[in-house]
């Protein structure tokens, strides 16, 4: 999946490379900032693991599977997983929450000062502008010395 393109309209999924576990849900907040939201019921912080490498944001959920249970039915899928997202150039990660068991990953896209558009003034060539402005600079002068 990749986060911060804003010329992709539709964030893509590479799912022949990871299943749909855990499901998760990416939020445009506000231009150059989004929220993944990832469904990890039953998941301590402690068994997470967020990394970024080279534009790379990795999560990494391993649940402790030792304890001796025995179960009726087994439902919640408590199993570990790994998912990985592609992040844009310029995508940090801000802030990470867990609660009630929606862990929340909040990313920024800060372009730097020199790549961002800048306005460029047009400077007048104009000989009759010119002229105008020599005048108007005499008036200046003739009253400046009275």
């Amino acid at each position: 999946t990749a986060i911060g393109i804003d010329r992709m309209a539709n964030l893509f999924d590479n799912s022949e490379s990871q299943s749909n576990y855990p499901p998760y849900n990416i939020e445009v907040l506000e231009e150059n900032r989004y929220q993944i939201t990832m469904a990890v019921a039953g998941f301590l912080s402690n068994e997470i693991d967020i990394t970024t490498e080279q534009s790379v944001l990795k999560i990494i959920g391993r649940k402790d599977t030792s304890e001796d249970k025995q179960y009726l039915y087994q439902g919640i899928a408590f199993r570990n997983f790994e998912r990985k997202f592609q992040l844009a150039d310029y995508v940090k990660v801000t802030h990470a929450q867990l609660e009630n068991g929606l862990l929340s990953i909040r990313l920024e896209r800060e372009i730097p000062e020199a790549l961002k558009p800048r306005k460029i003034s047009i400077n007048v060539n104009d000989s009759s502008q010119l002229k105008s402005l020599e005048d108007s600079s005499d008036a200046l002068k003739a009253v400046n010395n009275r």
